[in-house]
């Protein structure tokens, strides 16, 4: 549908401001988001390649001296949203906020160079971009895996980029709200609060932001003293491709890879410590309780990404994945639909999101082509039917949440210029 396509496209140039793209055009999202950004910058490569990698650098502007790139970088301190620059305090060059989120741009950045010719401009410009990434990877390996285990930790539930998933539900359980919060949120006024996470949830999410704001976001301190520390399978599936691509891309560039080489080679062995053969299925781990975390989320698939090399486990995930939305006519919920914690319509509990479904996607097209392009076609559907919206209910497609949503558009126009 050309089109949707130029409005994939429009969608995309109405959201940019100067040098990024906010995730939507309403007040839900007024900031610049880590991963979003990746995404959104894979959509401009097919028109604008330019804005693409301006994307990239803008994001990787708000680096901190440390390595770390912030979840969301506030270029306009003049808004509603909460928490903002200031509940945050924290950034270096940019207001940012003091944690991350899924490390998907190397991956990203591949893709888009897998696709385009470059100019010795952006030649130089890349080479700039892959440094910073690789300091960025370097961060993770050393302030959320101190002990050099080939898995690394979040710290707060909304590092994981699926910030109200039930795989939280039970480290969340055990945090005691901070007294006297004061705070007002914002999103609940612009999307109907049952779309968005309970308040009670959010009161532990500012208590847990609290705590690592207490101690300056000093990751060698945080780490340990966070209320919140979970290795989370999918996290740790997206790092490992990203690390792989990260790889291939400073071989590309005569970069040195020594430390990511080797750190690929942990993970690999490593990930697969947390499957459970008898169950046939992956858990997350929280490490402040010490307790296996089994809930059936879409990102435990996020493994067929990664691309370890195990055929069995694989063919094992495939084969399970394909029993993920059996009652549903639409695919993928982020939380199996007969699981007791699945809510149709709140955010990260139960609804369709289509960066899942690209990462699905992508994870299958080297290992079950007819079932990628199965998924592929009713990513595209769900967009065609229905718009470039936040996310969907697996059960009607209905859309929620934010409207005229960046990746959303920018995946749609991916998915359309993919074959597989």
């Amino acid at each position: 549908m050309k089109n949707l396509i130029n409005k994939a496209k429009k969608t995309l140039l109405g959201n940019r401001k100067k040098g990024y793209t906010l995730p939507t055009n309403n007040k839900l999202y007024p900031a610049q988001w880590n991963w979003d950004s990746a995404f959104i910058a894979l959509g401009y490569s097919y028109f604008n390649l330019n804005y693409a990698l301006k994307e990239i650098q803008t994001l990787l502007d708000g680096q901190w001296k440390d390595g770390m790139v912030p979840h969301i970088l506030f270029h306009d301190t003049n808004n509603n949203y909460y928490p903002n620059h200031t509940a945050w305090n924290c950034g270096n060059k940019i207001h940012s906020s003091g944690i991350t989120q899924p490390p998907i741009l190397s991956s990203i950045l591949k893709e888009i160079l897998d696709n385009n010719k470059i100019n010795k401009n952006q030649f130089l410009t890349v080479k700039k971009i892959i440094k910073k990434i690789k300091k960025y990877h370097e961060w993770f390996i050393k302030f959320r895996d101190p002990k050099n285990s080939g898995l690394v930790s979040i710290l707060h539930p909304w590092e994981s980029g699926y910030d109200n998933s039930p795989i939280w539900d039970s480290p969340m359980k055990k945090i005691v709200i901070e007294k006297n919060l004061n705070y007002k949120r914002a999103d609940n006024k612009v999307v109907n609060p049952e779309y968005r996470p309970l308040n009670v949830d959010y009161d532990k999410y500012v208590t847990i932001k609290n705590k690592l704001k207490k101690h300056n976001y000093n990751p060698k301190t945080v780490f340990k003293l966070s209320l919140f520390n979970v290795v989370d399978v999918g996290f740790n599936s997206i790092f490992l491709k990203a690390n792989k691509d990260l790889a291939n891309l400073l071989d590309q560039f005569k970069l040195d890879k020594t430390v990511i080489s080797n750190y690929i080679k942990i993970t690999e062995k490593n990930l697969l410590k947390l499957y459970d053969k008898k169950k046939e299925t992956f858990f997350s781990k929280d490490l402040r309780h010490n307790r296996r975390i089994y809930v059936p989320s879409i990102s435990n698939y996020f493994v067929l990404f990664a691309d370890i090399n195990n055929n069995i486990i694989n063919k094992k995930l495939i084969k399970n994945l394909k029993k993920h939305n059996t009652k549903s006519e639409y695919f993928f919920s982020s939380i199996k639909s007969n699981h007791k914690s699945f809510e149709e319509k709140r955010y990260w509990r139960g609804p369709i999101w289509i960066n899942c479904n690209w990462l699905i996607y992508k994870g299958l097209k080297n290992k079950d082509e007819v079932y990628a392009n199965k998924v592929k076609k009713m990513t595209v559907q769900i967009i065609e039917k229905k718009g470039f919206y936040e996310y969907f209910s697996s059960r009607s497609c209905k859309p929620f949440g934010a409207k005229n949503f960046s990746w959303s558009a920018s995946l749609y126009l991916d998915l359309k210029n993919n074959k597989c």
